[in-house]
């Protein structure tokens, strides 16, 4: 991997990591830092930090943190080489062909261009002769061609080796289908044959946000079999991360998405003109679709069917939008099980009658609650109302409390001060269960935890805080690396992850290169880039001479000592086994 050293700099000169991360998230300006709620994962009160002096972040609350590249890696889903093309498109400097090894990124592009091919393939076999079927199923479900052509919609034959036979002819391999997950493949008598994983069903493509085709998913068309075939992840698609429609509804949202339930929805609806609806991918909604649908909106408007199934994906979806800051609001799908039917039925001035009356998640909480009750009786009004001010005690805003107890005081003929009342109650009882001690869980706390980044760091504590103190004086001070090269060497290193650290910032140094975080991230992971960062940030808390790095090294080889000295014969045979573990 090797993009050279001026054409990174060219990229740090250009980039300002403040504009890049301010087009993900709202960034508040706090001083020298910038803040935000974290894309990376749910939270309230946001812990995400922008450093403008080192052009780095770090998120106090996941520990995700690293530089620009880095950043476009986690947030875009890409590898190091596909994240620098983006910023170089951001840059707008042309990416250098020539000087790297590009065999990952080489291998996506050609699976996107397989993907692409195969998106023709099923299109045009749909508007031929034999494809009529697909074509008439579209055509029934109400779809014009405008809108078939706009969403690339097209029709799997009903044959076990139509697209492999096409596709090989374009100079495609069969193994390539595979990865792709076009092909499927079996093995008898060691022979391996392959097959058609779509075949005979209606097919709507998968376009993420840049454009690319990077998956597809199949409709069966008469009944038999799994209702949908769709593609598995590969190389470039993770239905976990991925929702269908976003590349189009990103510009057309003007801060509001509506989120249904399947493709079918959201294609029809984008042909009412609500161009603003998707759908997550896979069969519940997960984090990382709800981070990506929280990025291009401030309200989300969930629109699932109206069916049990439907009303519990959407409690589901209230509680993991509630955790991003995004405005919730829930259709009532009345007189139709979902927004197709009611388009169909009623047409789109219903459905846009609909969004403007949608409930908020607060407003639809009460109302699921209220259906369960005949409030005609005592026992009923009683037991909503209970019910009612469970809800009403997980809002932390007083005004909301009072607005919300005032509307039901009047409803149900109750006082507002008794709602009000039982509501403080309730909520008083909530964080009283929140802050009882669990002395099990204390106990898991205390007890030193697995860390993926520097695995040794829990049983070498005293010699990782020392060598993070060595790293974070010397990131400080690239000066005090000729006062120490002679007293310390990379393999006083107790653990693995520091060495590597170590040595990479140390080479810089020595080679008069520069050690900003854009120049190491070529060499380490973005989960490794994010303790880095923070080992960075941590040169504020020490005392930066070079009297506490003198300490750090005298305490690296007693711990040094320590573990080597050990008498293996003095030592249980799972703490010889835990020993040999650890230093192997």
């Amino acid at each position: 991997m090797a993009i050279s050293e001026e054409f990174l700099n060219e990229i740090r000169l250009r980039i300002d990591i403040d504009e890049l991360i301010g087009q993900y998230v709202d960034l508040k300006k706090h001083g020298r830092l910038s803040k935000a709620l974290c894309p990376f994962h749910s939270e309230k009160t946001p812990s995400f930090t922008v450093y403008s002096d080192t052009q780095s972040y770090y998120c106090f609350g996941c520990q995700k943190g690293g530089d620009a590249i880095t950043f476009i890696r986690e947030i875009e889903n890409l590898d190091y080489i596909e994240a620098v093309r983006m910023l170089c498109e951001k840059a707008g400097l042309n990416m250098p062909e020539d000087n790297y090894d590009d065999t990952i990124n080489k291998k996506r592009r050609r699976m996107l261009e397989i993907n692409k091919e195969a998106a023709r393939f099923f299109h045009n076999y749909m508007l031929s002769p034999k494809g009529k079927k697909g074509l008439d199923y579209f055509l029934s479900r109400g779809l014009s061609m405008n809108t078939i052509r706009r969403f690339g919609l097209g029709y799997a034959p009903d044959d076990w080796s139509e697209l492999i036979k096409y596709m090989t002819s374009k100079g495609y391999s069969k193994s390539e289908l595979h990865e792709a997950d076009l092909a499927k493949k079996s093995t008898k008598n060691d022979r391996i044959n392959y097959f058609d994983n779509f075949r005979d069903r209606a097919i709507v493509p998968i376009i993420d946000l840049r454009g690319n085709i990077i998956a597809f998913g199949g409709r069966v068309l008469d009944g038999s079999g799994p209702k949908y075939v769709n593609t598995s992840d590969t190389l470039v698609y993770k239905k976990s991360q991925a929702v269908f429609a976003l590349n189009f509804a990103k510009n057309g949202n003007v801060g509001k998405l509506i989120l249904a339930e399947g493709y079918m929805d959201v294609i029809s609806l984008h042909q009412a003109g609500f161009t603003n609806a998707v759908a997550g991918l896979g069969t519940a909604l997960t984090d990382e679709q709800v981070r990506l649908i929280s990025r291009y909106c401030e309200e989300i408007i969930l629109a699932y069917d109206s069916d049990e199934a439907g009303k519990k994906a959407v409690n589901k979806a209230i509680y993991k939008f509630e955790r991003t800051g995004v405005k919730i609001r829930v259709l009532e799908l009345k007189d139709g099980k979902d927004p197709d039917e009611i388009i169909k039925k009623y047409g789109p001035e219903r459905f846009k009658a609909l969004v403007d009356g949608a409930a908020n998640d607060i407003e639809y909480k009460l109302l699921e609650k209220r259906a369960l009750y005949d409030l005609a009786t005592s026992d009923g009004k009683m037991n909503f109302l209970n019910d009612a001010t469970f809800i009403l005690a997980k809002l932390n805003s007083p005004i909301e409390r009072e607005i919300y107890a005032s509307r039901l005081a009047s409803e149900l003929d109750v006082s507002k001060e008794a709602i009000l009342t039982q509501a403080q109650k309730n909520k008083d009882r909530k964080e009283k269960r929140e802050n009882k001690v669990d002395f099990g869980k204390l106990k898991d706390e205390i007890a030193p935890k697995k860390d993926e980044v520097n695995p040794q760091r829990p049983d070498n504590i005293k010699a990782a805080k020392a060598e993070e103190t060595l790293i974070s004086s010397i990131i400080a001070n690239p000066d005090f690396l000729k006062k120490l090269e002679n007293k310390i060497s990379s393999q006083d290193f107790v653990t693995d992850f520091n060495r590597r650290v170590y040595e990479k910032i140390s080479q810089r140094i020595l080679d008069g290169l520069p050690i900003d975080n854009l120049f190491l991230s070529a060499y380490f992971t973005p989960e490794e880039m994010g303790r880095i960062v923070k080992l960075s940030n941590n040169s504020q808390k020490i005392s930066n001479t070079i009297t506490e790095c003198d300490d750090c090294i005298k305490v690296l080889k007693q711990e040094k000592n320590r573990v080597k000295n050990i008498d293996p014969k003095s030592l249980s045979d799972d703490e010889f086994l835990k020993l040999f573990n650890k230093n192997t």
